[in-house]
């Protein structure tokens, strides 16, 4: 196994943890909001743990609802929640490998269309079973050289 390909398998290892997070809704009003309520804690506690203002509390409640928080607020927050802050990156198609599958299979049919085309115009054109082969091909030898175009 090459280089790439056991970062990509570790990588892929490392995020199976967060994979579950994704079935998890956020709640409406927040997380902190909402594990502050639910741990029955005032602004003001949380506000002083903080060394804040309880209105400033409030504020990062807000911009966490709002997705404008940054992430050294949210952990120190979380902090003084008594609670640890746990982010990470899935990808949308489930794993790394599947990530690079699809975007190498898109990556593929536009090279072998641009080819199709041109031989199309030569009167020259493939089957479609031959063009799928190519495709293939193509994927495959993508996904082994994972060029940087790959992620244009």
């Amino acid at each position: 196994m090459n280089k790439k390909k056991l970062q990509i398998a570790q990588l892929d290892n490392k995020l199976k943890g967060f994979r579950a997070a994704i079935q998890i809704p956020h709640p409406d009003i927040g997380w902190l909001k909402t594990v502050r309520i639910s741990l029955g804690m005032s602004l003001q506690q949380v506000a002083d743990k903080l060394a804040i203002t309880k209105q400033s509390v409030q504020e990062i409640e807000t911009r966490e609802k709002e997705g404008s928080i940054t992430l050294n607020n949210l952990k120190e927050t979380a902090n003084a929640l008594d609670m640890q802050l746990v982010y990470g990156l899935v990808p949308k198609d489930g794993t790394i490998e599947d990530l690079i599958e699809r975007k190498a299979k898109e990556l593929a049919l536009r090279i072998v269309s641009r080819t199709s085309n041109t031989m199309k115009l030569e009167d020259q054109e493939n089957s479609k079973q031959r063009l799928q082969k190519a495709i293939e091909e193509r994927t495959a030898i993508i996904k082994n050289e994972m060029p940087k175009s790959l992620w244009d």
